[in-house]
């Protein structure tokens, strides 16, 4: 191939380069413009920056100490059916080698949505049965059986405090969660989290923040005044 031949080659690929770039900044203005609009429905605030120390913050959520380059960004803030509220999208990276040595960066987001409980109380999670947690449990990690056979095979719950995970998983709160298959949802010190495996999308906001402040509201009346 003549150098003519290399050169329309080369700039063929800046001009895709450049088209890509173009595209993806047109679609996060939309995306920022979508959120902005969002946050006024919802009477919060936005920011779209991002905030590394957000994450640090968050850092006592088990999904959120994953990979590197750890960032918080489109964040909201404010009240949200009396409770105090928080949603943002994480960022996280891993890299992975191929066979001949090349490095790929792979971009991982969670969707991340806060309130607070009184506290503080030890750490509950309650994540969807899967392969994971069944390997977890062959290795000693036992999870904790529930009175209802159906919630305890859809999810698993684990606490080193089992009292406080019946008492927080009463009935109200599995009948809740069996009309939501696949919450994900970590509690921890005074914050509750509900987390998602996937980057914000702006017309699920407003529903996850509805189921979260739902098992908000069904916090027991006998855990109000926090544990010691």
């Amino acid at each position: 191939m003549d150098i003519g031949g290399v050169i329309l080659i080369l700039l063929a690929g800046a001009a895709i380069v450049a088209a890509v770039a173009l595209f993806d900044a047109w679609m996060e203005k939309k995306r920022r413009e979508a959120f902005l609009a969002l946050a006024a429905e919802l009477g919060l605030e936005y920011s779209p920056e991002r905030d590394r120390s957000l994450a640090e913050r968050c850092s006592f959520l088990n999904l959120l100490v994953q990979g590197d380059n750890r960032y918080a960004q489109h964040i909201f803030t404010g009240m949200y059916e009396g409770l105090p509220t928080m949603v943002f999208e994480y960022h996280y990276e891993t890299v992975s080698r191929s066979s001949k040595g090349g490095r790929t960066v792979h971009h991982h987001y969670l969707s991340v949505f806060l309130t607070r409980v009184p506290g503080p109380v030890p750490e509950l999670t309650i994540r969807p049965e899967g392969f994971l947690s069944k390997a977890a449990q062959a290795l000693g990690y036992d999870d904790i059986d529930f009175e209802s056979a159906e919630f305890s095979r859809k999810y698993c719950v684990r606490s080193r405090d089992k009292r406080f995970a019946y008492d927080v998983c009463h009935p109200a709160v599995i009948e809740l969660l069996l009309q939501h298959p696949g919450v994900d949802i970590e509690i921890e010190g005074y914050d509750m989290a509900l987390i998602k495996e996937y980057g914000l999308e702006s017309f699920e906001v407003a529903g996850n923040l509805d189921l979260l402040t739902r098992f908000r509201q069904l916090w027991p009346d006998h855990l109000k005044e926090g544990r010691a």
